[in-house]
């Protein structure tokens, strides 16, 4: 008797919101705050009045606690290699972007992350998963690749992290597969498009619409996007920064409050950790990982 071979694995996503099923994280290991981009600093230029201080114990413990949901949710985690030298690199999301073609590898434009692409490389190459393309026209950072629905990707740039000539060549190789691809500005307090605009479910986005342009709110209502709005002092402590993990279940953090009782009311399923090292440092749980494979919502 033979048994047959098991199916390989489909890697890519086309959608941001179906049922997750792998994701890529990093390991903490070396983490530290440092000055990397304005609600860093915000963090440290307010110690003397908040008190808050960096501790890697508690920073470590908030990570596997949220690792912990991904398990118990069905989600297969992988993780890119720890590195001192590169000790943001847990910080997933912006080193490369999963595509349906593949992966995209980022050009990063922040001196401590300019390297993250090797371990992003080496974990793609490492697990045969397709490598789509390498940003080169520009800085470009996967925290501004935003698939909103099949077919249509949104595209941001502030200038201090994805600059308009990253984000345009992007956009175009998007253009070439068939899918439309919109580029906008942002305001460099929310660092990149998944601080101000991630996808629920279909057609329906959480969003901080007071700091978005009013022309891409009308387009996205255009396209019969519903938009749970997200206040600005919630969106500038990263609250827009959650994770569908489908069938209605949604990452979130602590932090959000008013927003999770929001998505509670609608039905969702809200997992909120405490994840404040990172919000602290820079990032939420959007930041801290990629997509490696959704099923189709």
């Amino acid at each position: 008797m033979t048994t047959a071979a098991p199916a390989p694995r489909r890697w890519g996503i086309t959608n941001d919101y179906g049922p997750l099923t792998d994701v890529l994280l990093g390991t903490p290991a070396f983490y530290r705050w440092i000055d990397a981009g304005p609600i860093t600093m915000r963090t440290l230029n307010n110690q003397a009045h908040t008190g808050v201080r960096f501790n890697l114990q508690t920073a470590m413990a908030q990570h596997a606690e949220m690792v912990s949901i991904y398990e118990s949710s069905g989600v297969t985690c992988h993780y890119l290699d720890a590195d001192e030298a590169l000790h943001r690199n847990f910080f997933a999301r912006d080193s490369s972007a999963m595509t349906p073609w593949g992966a995209l590898i980022c050009h990063m434009q922040l001196k401590s992350r300019r390297a993250d692409y090797v371990t992003a490389i080496r974990f793609y190459q490492d697990n045969t998963i397709p490598i789509w393309r390498y940003a080169t026209a520009g800085h470009f950072e996967g925290g501004d690749f935003n698939i909103l629905e099949p077919g249509f990707v949104l595209i941001g740039f502030c200038g201090e992290r994805s600059e308009r000539e990253g984000s345009e060549q992007v956009a175009g190789w998007v253009r070439a597969q068939g899918w439309e691809a919109v580029t906008a500005p942002i305001s460099r307090e929310f660092v990149h498009m998944d601080g101000l605009v991630v996808p629920l479910a279909p057609k329906l986005l959480v969003a901080c619409v007071e700091a978005m342009e009013d022309w891409l709110v009308a387009r996205l209502r255009g396209r019969g996007f519903e938009l749970v709005e997200v206040g600005y002092a919630e969106a500038r402590n990263l609250g827009v920064n959650l994770v569908a993990l489908g069938n209605d279940r949604v990452l979130s953090m602590r932090g959000s409050r008013h927003l999770n009782e929001r998505l509670r009311a609608m039905g969702f399923e809200v997992f909120d950790p405490d994840m404040s090292m990172f919000t602290l440092g820079g990032g939420g749980v959007h930041c801290l990982c990629q997509a490696l494979h959704r099923d189709e919502a």
